[in-house]
């Protein structure tokens, strides 16, 4: 069994598609985040192991949620009809057949899913990954796959927008063979709490920025 950690923030009319939609063998772990349109109640109904994290943060409730979780191999996706959780195969089995550490499901979008600046934000966030580390990745997608006790062992720190781009570059720097796998990406049901308003994109370029500067540091003090 795969634990499927799903950050949720008042996603109540995606829950129960994204729930219903998990393959034999994942079961879905939502990590509400202090929704207030009865997220939690809504995917604890449709079957959903839920956990509580008061502290908001996208990397606070994915934390949360590894912590929570109990299978050797977790998977990490968004819980908002974005990404379709039957593809989750195709990105945890090289995990689980140990031909990759991480594998991040690489984002190919139907028409206008991806807004443009996300599209062009991710594009760059994944050629200066491959400079610094040498990984080939196209996206920095939320949709991934990797050990639980690896991950617990990178001592992520970020707990905002930066998690996801911390977890790449820590892999990379502890040698990590990392992979990409393309998965379908849909237009998200309800607003994105972060590229659909100024406040969240400006805290997610902070944040990634950060986690940038910080691996050009670590970079420079390992090759002076």
């Amino acid at each position: 069994m795969i634990d499927v950690i799903l950050p949720v923030l008042d996603e109540a009319e995606a829950i129960p598609w994204v729930v219903s939609r998990m393959p034999p063998g994942y079961r879905a772990l939502v990590v509400d985040n202090g929704s207030s349109d009865g997220s939690a109640q809504v995917a604890a109904a449709a079957g959903a192991q839920v956990v509580h994290e008061s502290r908001r943060g996208f990397g606070a409730a994915c934390y949360t949620g590894l912590v929570a979780a109990s299978s050797t191999v977790v998977c990490f996706m968004d819980c908002d009809a974005s990404l379709d959780p039957r593809d989750l195969p195709s990105v945890a089995d090289p995990v689980t057949e140990g031909e990759a550490d991480l594998v991040l499901g690489a984002r190919r979008g139907e028409r206008g899913a991806l807004p443009l600046h996300a599209l062009v934000a991710n594009r760059y966030l994944a050629r200066r990954v491959a400079r610094l580390t040498g990984a080939r990745l196209s996206d920095i997608g939320p949709m991934r796959a990797a050990r639980r006790a690896g991950l617990l062992d990178l001592e992520l720190t970020d707990r905002r927008s930066g998690w996801p781009l911390e977890m790449v570059l820590r892999a990379a720097r502890a040698g990590w063979r990392i992979a990409e796998r393309p998965v379908p990406y849909y237009a998200r049901t309800g607003r994105s709490k972060v590229t659909g308003t100024v406040r969240g994109t400006a805290q997610a370029v902070f944040d990634m920025r950060r986690r940038l500067m910080e691996a050009q540091r670590s970079v420079r003090e390992e090759h002076p």
